[in-house]
């Protein structure tokens, strides 16, 4: 019964193409409609406690919370008790998206993010990214459902603030301080020796794509004693680097973030082709793009990958400079 009134309340109260150019105001004065409100009205108070319907009242001390993206997800895991977790999204169940420890992701429940779904579950606060649905936003706010969005953090310190954000409404912020000490410890530890030379390195995705500057994964390179190949040749985020650029003017380092047990081969042919064996200078070393999605922990195992793979070059990072092309290398 309160799914049908849930239905019900999705079609009357979301914008849809079929009211366009009609006021909501003028909508719901016809006697149908007003009646299907008040029922509709009625059920959702019988079906979601009026301490978690109503926005002034949902200030709890340790709120329950669903989290809709995989980026909050691992945060969220890290600075909430398992009791307030709800659920987190279905992509944090999926090795190829998650950013979470996998035996965590597997104990805990999981939502496709559909009004439904969440509204079932009556959580105080629901977690989204701001690339969430305006209508299923819409809908959030219209059901008296409290939502936090969080953007594509592209720095450390940009990731640093969305974990107090979480940790804050989680009613943990010790947690989150607890957690950014340990990616500042990781990030100490995964600094470059002094005066060591950082690194020409290409990250170099699926299909030959790569990141640009203004990218969380570019930070990273910079705090890790390496250079962005790609964006010193004037490279964007998600532009393609093709194999014969490459060939024609590499860098030291390929990090080659595509293939992986999880993702299969996919569109990684250019990444593994034969003629990158002509380059003798140059390193190929694999990123698990995994570390390439979120902020949050995923940046402490990031970082130790990558001091890891600048360990393991003859001289612990760079070589001498010298001049390719006008670039200096």
């Amino acid at each position: 019964m309160a799914r049908r009134f849930v239905s019900l309340a999705k079609r009357l109260l979301l914008p849809s193409r079929m009211r366009e150019g009609v006021g909501e105001g003028m909508f719901s004065r016809t006697p149908l409609a007003r009646t299907a409100l008040l029922l509709t009205a009625a059920a959702l108070n019988s079906c979601i406690p009026q301490g978690k319907a109503t926005p002034e009242s949902r200030a709890t001390a340790h709120p329950t919370i669903v989290s809709l993206n995989p980026c909050t997800d691992a945060i969220l895991a890290e600075v909430a008790d398992p009791a307030q977790i709800l659920a987190i999204s279905h992509y944090s169940k999926d090795p190829r998206s998650a950013s979470m420890d996998a035996r965590l992701a597997s104990v805990l429940p999981a939502t496709r993010g559909t009004v439904e779904e969440v509204l079932a579950l009556k959580p105080d606060l629901v977690l989204g990214s701001t690339f969430i649905d305006p209508a299923t936003a819409s809908a959030y706010q219209r059901l008296g459902l409290r939502l936090e969005t969080l953007g594509m953090a592209s720095t450390i310190e940009a990731s640093q603030e969305q974990i107090r954000q979480i940790a804050t409404l989680s009613g943990h912020p010790e947690r989150g301080e607890a957690l950014i000490a340990r990616i500042d410890a990781a990030l100490a530890a995964a600094a470059p020796p002094a005066g060591v030379r950082p690194i020409e390195t290409v990250v170099w995705q699926s299909g030959g794509m790569v990141p640009g500057d203004g990218t969380l994964i570019a930070d990273l390179l910079r705090r890790t004693g390496y250079t962005n190949f790609a964006a010193a040749r004037g490279l964007g985020q998600a532009d393609l680097l093709p194999l014969e650029k490459m060939l024609a003017d590499p860098p030291e380092l390929i990090l080659v973030a595509g293939q992986s047990a999880e993702t299969g081969k996919g569109d990684d042919r250019v990444l593994s082709h034969p003629a990158l064996k002509a380059l003798k200078s140059t390193r190929r070393e694999r990123l698990d793009p995994k570390l390439l999605y979120c902020g949050g922990p995923t940046l402490i195992a990031a970082a130790q990958r990558l001091a890891q793979v600048r360990n393991s070059s003859p001289a612990g990072g760079g070589g001498p400079s010298k001049v390719v092309k006008g670039h200096s290398r």
